[in-house]
């Protein structure tokens, strides 16, 4: 089987994922089944570049705040800023301090440097301003889009003012109380000044629909776009704390659901601009849906970002799933060589993608169990989703980098 198996294994690189799939995505989603291996993001990173330079690839989004990362687009397309500052501010869930994310960004700098904008390369956030400790005040995206929306349009059409927005509001800290994830009586997302917040967000992103011709012949593109970036935001956070106020058993559904569907509304729309590669954690990124099993609650289930935009999409989304191996350092060790990891740990390439069908039909009858991990920030791949996976990219050791 092993023998089979090696047959049918090919390098990492934008060439062979492409002989894999039917034509060029405009959402190329490469996931990970671990955060914070630098390993797995130089890998990500040299594919970019190959899908830059080889298939005309643009934009890369990654697994952080959409709204933060307009600071890390600011700086590589336009030398906005200064580099240690822009990974601390433009990256949430501390992504900023990644060598592998550094080390991205400072190339995209770099090849934007003296190029057309339309040549530029872009950077963009996927998820929205949450963590898991909670969410962001809605305040930074709804006063943009205001602000936007009150320097281009007839006053008079607009459904507030600032000063409106800002009584409603209050103060930042009852949006962002940690407590509240844990505590649905502390949220501040059901009170009668959030209620009447989600009307106004609706009408402001409304209006920006409404006079979207006459934005776009007196704003640029750019501008268009961020707008409607900062309402999918306001109007997705404020739904997102309406639901943390929820006491009901179908909270925790109800807060992951509303993430991923942020997310697909983020990658659907830098679809519409050019193809993309984006990179988060498998479970975001597969056409099944996702699960898990957090604190006291039972196992979870929600639609997961990627099957949302594949349902938008079909062929012009594709799915590339990456195993790894071993992650010494978090005390996974070698896999059991009935797993599929352990059947592919058996090959000799440190790394290889492979091609899910031939892989399937290699195992025939063959059932490799899933692997249990050791360790709770590593998910396996499971077996069962290779019929609905493009490609399944897969890495022996993550400390184990040839390209630094």
């Amino acid at each position: 089987m092993a023998t089979d198996i090696k047959d049918i294994a090919r390098s990492v690189d934008a060439a062979a994922v492409m002989g894999l799939l039917p034509s060029r995505p405009r959402v190329l989603a490469l996931g990970e089944p671990t955060h914070g291996e630098d390993a797995l993001l130089h890998l990500r990173n040299e594919l970019f570049r190959q899908l830059v330079e080889r298939e005309g690839y643009r934009t890369i989004a990654l697994e952080t705040d959409c709204v933060r990362g307009l600071v890390v687009d600011a700086y590589v397309t336009t030398g906005t800023g200064a580099l240690d500052d822009v990974m601390e501010r433009g990256f949430s869930h501390g992504w900023g301090a990644s060598e592998g994310n550094r080390a991205l960004v400072r190339w995209m700098r770099e090849y934007n440097e003296g190029r057309p904008a339309p040549e530029r390369l872009r950077f963009a956030g996927m998820d929205g301003p949450l963590e898991i400790t909670g969410a962001a005040s809605p305040r930074q995206s709804l006063t943009a889009l205001h602000d936007y929306l009150a320097a281009h349009v007839d006053p008079d059409l607009l459904p507030c003012t600032t000063d409106t927005l800002d009584r409603l509001l209050g103060a930042d800290e009852a949006w962002t109380d940690e407590a509240v994830m844990t505590d649905p009586s502390r949220s501040v997302g059901r009170s009668p000044e959030a209620l009447e917040l989600r009307l106004l967000a609706d009408d402001l992103v409304a209006l920006l629909g409404t006079q979207t011709p006459h934005l776009l012949a007196t704003t640029s593109r750019d501008d268009w776009d961020r707008a409607r970036l900062y309402g999918r935001t306001a109007t997705g956070l404020l739904r997102y704390h309406f639901w943390m106020a929820d006491p009901s058993p179908a909270r925790m559904t109800r807060l992951l659901a509303t993430r991923d569907a942020m997310m697909s509304g983020n990658l659907l729309a830098l679809a519409e601009r050019t193809p993309v590669l984006v990179h988060a954690q498998n479970s975001h990124l597969q056409r099944d849906k996702s699960s898990m099993t957090m604190w006291d609650h039972p196992r979870l289930e929600w639609w997961s970002a990627g099957t949302l935009v594949s349902a938008h999409l079909g062929e012009r989304y594709a799915f590339l799933a990456t195993a790894l191996g071993t992650i010494p350092h978090q005390g996974v060790e070698a896999p059991p060589p009935d797993t599929l990891e352990g059947l592919l740990y058996a090959l000799p390439e440190d790394r290889c993608v492979i091609d899910p069908a031939r892989l399937s039909a290699t195992l025939a009858d063959k059932h490799p169990p899933l692997r249990v991990s050791p360790w709770f920030g590593y998910a396996p791949f499971d077996p069962a989703q290779l019929p609905h996976t493009d490609a399944l990219v897969f890495l022996a050791d993550a400390t184990r980098n040839p390209h630094p």
